[in-house]
């Protein structure tokens, strides 16, 4: 039997137009309780969305006759309940109707998520595993009628150039053209991705990035699927004891607790590794992390680094099922791009090249591997590109590939220092941007013009 809440939203679909347009786009069949609330509402719903109007008492009849695959019983249960709500119109308050419809779609969106997690948990599914029950409760918790309808350009142009000169808080990379081209460095609730080759130095930028911004006095959350929790420690003991990475074996132990002690008195900030196993983890386990962390030792992350995307797991995919790289790379990119979002905290993470990027000296988006959804994702994406000539001198060069922080055609390329063995990027002299720094044409353009003007100098006719 349907409870009063779903007969008062049924009739609301028949009665209040107004009502019908703020909450169908969020009540869905499943949430109604009874074979007969489901196909009242998928009617009505039909209906509405084929007419954009509330049907009449005799409309309601006609789609009533036409339809199929039901039984007498199904049917005069399903025509009393249409009589039921035709009869009178619901005097509810508009207002504390929309608001019960929405506490109701919250809670039945929990119910059936919890019903289905258990039945993943118990094996009864074939397209998911226990590690997308996470992902699935997320989602129902966060169901709710959005009110927000868009931005009024012309009438909301205050909020909008309060929003232009609002300083938003940045973490600088402590690399001077890594920050002129993100504006002073990367922003909360962004995927920010490094494009490299196999032994370019991806884990070694996110060490040294990572080592910065513990000095800048912010907490660090270095997640790792590749190496172990201990040796991404020893690269960053490399980057900070300023000790090349081979000879911190070789520090007694006195001198190496006098040095981790004169770090801990020149920041205030904390940085916590954690590894698992390759291919084994997911935006789900790192939500858990950050939980855990927060309630275990009161520890707030202000970045979080995963090294690296390709070696996570999807929540939405079974491990080993059918589905092609380029979804499960993707579905990656989003979940954390979406873990980034509901922390509010930057998230920094790499990929590998292409077998044909590998070697390029000028690497492009389409020589990312396995999937260009990732791109598509990413706030900042861009490669690290090394080569013999740039080995020789300790340098490496850095190419924009997308950026969302700033005109990505702005000192597109420039090479800054690396030195390996103390696992640290640095600047070098501007002179050594001499022939790399690659900056956008200038156009000349009367914005006042009807049409561009063209020059044809040079050209014979």
């Amino acid at each position: 039997m349907l409870s009063e809440i779903e007969k008062a939203i049924l009739g609301g679909l028949i009665h209040e137009e107004t009502f019908t347009r703020r909450v169908l786009p969020y009540v869905k069949d499943l949430y109604f309780t009874t074979t007969t609330g489901r196909t009242a509402f998928q009617l009505l719903q039909e209906h509405f969305l084929e007419y954009d109007t509330c049907p009449s008492t005799k409309e309601i009849g006609i789609r009533l006759e036409g339809v199929e695959n039901i039984s007498d019983d199904e049917f005069k249960s399903l025509a009393g309940l249409f009589q039921e709500l035709c009869e009178g119109k619901s005097e509810s308050n508009l207002a504390f109707l929309t608001d019960s419809t929405e506490k109701w779609c919250k809670d039945r969106a929990i119910y059936n998520a919890l019903m289905e997690s258990i039945n993943i948990h118990d094996g009864g599914s074939k397209e998911h595993g226990v590690d997308s029950i996470p992902s699935i409760l997320s989602e129902a918790l966060a169901v709710g009628f959005d009110d927000a309808v868009g931005h009024d350009y012309l009438g909301d142009y205050n909020e909008r150039y309060d929003f232009y000169h609002l300083k938003q808080e940045r973490i600088s990379f402590g690399i001077d053209y890594l920050d002129k081209i993100t504006k002073g460095g990367i922003a909360n609730k962004t995927l920010n991705i490094a494009l490299a080759g196999t032994g370019v130095g991806k884990s070694l930028f996110m060490c040294s990035f990572a080592g910065s911004v513990l000095m800048q006095g912010k907490n660090v959350l270095y997640i790792t699927l590749e190496m172990a929790e201990e040796r991404i420690a020893e690269r960053i003991d490399a980057n900070l004891l300023n000790t090349n990475v081979q000879d911190i074996i070789e520090i007694p132990r006195p001198m190496f607790e006098s040095k981790i002690t004169n770090l801990q008195k020149k920041t205030q900030g904390q940085i916590y590794i954690k590894e698992y196993p390759t291919a084994s983890a997911h935006a789900g386990h790192f939500d858990a992390l950050i939980k855990e962390l927060a309630l275990k030792k009161s520890f707030v992350p202000d970045i979080i680094f995963v090294d690296y995307l390709n070696i996570c797991s999807s929540s939405r995919y079974r491990a080993g099922s059918n589905v092609n790289s380029y979804t499960v790379v993707k579905a990656i990119a989003e979940e954390l791009r979406g873990l980034a979002v509901k922390h509010d905290v930057p998230i920094v993470s790499a990929t590998q090249t292409t077998r044909s990027g590998f070697g390029s000296s000028d690497v492009e988006l389409t020589d990312t591997s396995e999937s260009f959804g990732l791109p598509a994702t990413a706030d900042l994406m861009f490669a690290l590109i090394s080569n013999e000539e740039l080995e020789q001198m300790g340098q490496i060069m850095v190419k924009q590939l997308k950026n969302r922080y700033h005109d990505h055609n702005t000192h597109k390329k420039f090479v800054v220092g690396i030195d390996r063995a103390k696992m640290r990027l640095y600047d070098v002299e501007q002179s050594a941007q001499a022939d790399i720094l690659d900056e956008p044409p200038t156009h000349s353009y009367n914005s006042n013009d009807s049409t561009p003007k063209k020059s044809f100098d040079g050209f014979s006719f």
